[in-house]
């Protein structure tokens, strides 16, 4: 057991740094400190997908002989793609060892992971759900995400970006409910503006009787 424990020990450190030196795009990774077996991973969700502006956590856990073994993948954020904390079925992962290549990295399998979840072919531990949910749900995961301590201590700096946007949001949204809108204050200048007219035309009405007798008044002296 221990040889292969070390080979898969070896060969996730040198994906990691491998990872490091080439990123994949919209997914970072970290080992667990404590258990190099256990990886997790954030997708950002792509710009022209209904998971922008989303970040989802997720978890690798692999076997004692990787690389000969595929590991388990697991998603962990609401998505709207596969289920929570449910082991995935995909060809990348310990549900199909039989297509699983010993020469795939971490990094094949956060990409392969990323195209999977950018599609929406059906497979065992994925859900159903409109684009506008999984839009809404991208919304909530920076919130999800802040509240894991996973994420927060080994992401550290994604964690600190997803504060300022958290901030950023409650702010605007303080400024939203603090200013009346124009459908509220153009029916008190309707208001404003009839009383004025108004009070112009009763004045401007008062002053033409009282010249009217005034006139009639000289007319009758005379």
């Amino acid at each position: 057991m221990a040889p292969k424990t070390s080979s898969a020990t070896l060969r996730l450190k040198q994906d990691y740094l491998r990872l490091k030196n080439d990123p994949v795009p919209y997914v970072i990774a970290e080992p667990n400190p404590s258990n190099i077996l256990e990886w997790y991973y954030v997708v950002s969700g792509p710009d022209d997908s209904p998971y922008a502006g989303g970040y989802y956590l997720g978890r690798l856990v692999f076997p004692r002989d990787f690389p000969f073994k595929p590991p388990s993948i697991y998603m962990i954020t609401p998505n709207g793609r596969f289920k929570t904390n449910t082991r995935l079925c995909l060809s990348i992962s310990d549900y199909h060892p039989d297509t699983w290549n010993p020469a795939w990295s971490v990094s094949t399998i956060l990409t392969g992971l990323l195209s999977f979840m950018l599609e929406n072919s059906p497979t065992m531990g994925s859900i159903e759900m409109t684009d506008y949910e999984r839009r809404q749900l991208a919304v909530q995961s920076l919130e999800s995400n802040i509240r894991d301590d996973n994420f927060c201590e080994l992401f550290p700096e994604l964690t600190m970006t997803i504060q300022k946007e958290i901030e950023k949001r409650n702010l605007a949204r303080a400024n939203e409910e603090q200013s009346p809108s124009t459908d509220c204050i153009l029916p008190e200048n309707n208001i404003l503006n009839s009383v004025v007219y108004n009070s112009v035309v009763v004045v401007g009405f008062a002053l033409f009787i009282y010249l009217v007798r005034y006139v009639l008044y000289n007319m009758n002296i005379e």
